[in-house]
């Protein structure tokens, strides 16, 4: 059975697939905080990211040092083949779970 990712890490990867080419540490933060209310700390985001690209569900490059950012390179992150596919597994399990209750108002089908 391959390994599904838990619930911030869905959200982490959730907010990347979101933001496209433009997913970096603290565009992915204000993404999550927009869409969920949540503000996760920068040391519990970038723990995850790198849990995620060790577990090869997310795949990161370095783009130029920019003087603006002291020198530092940002880092852009993307969700891989199998984080595609783990992802997707994870929500048609939520989505089963639901079927037949009746949350949010409405019965879900």
């Amino acid at each position: 059975m391959k390994e599904s990712p838990g619930e911030f890490e869905q959200i982490v990867m959730l907010a990347i697939l979101r933001l496209g080419q433009d997913a970096y540490g603290a565009s992915i933060r204000a993404e999550i905080e927009t869409c969920t209310g949540r503000d996760p700390t920068p040391g519990a985001l970038y723990t995850t990211l790198d849990r995620l690209e060790r577990k090869a569900m997310l795949s990161s490059r370095l783009a130029d040092p920019t003087a603006e950012r002291g020198g530092r390179a940002k880092r852009f992150f993307k969700v891989t083949k199998t984080g595609s596919e783990a992802l997707t597994e994870a929500q048609r399990s939520y989505q089963r779970l639901l079927e037949g209750l009746n949350l949010l108002g409405g019965s879900h089908a």
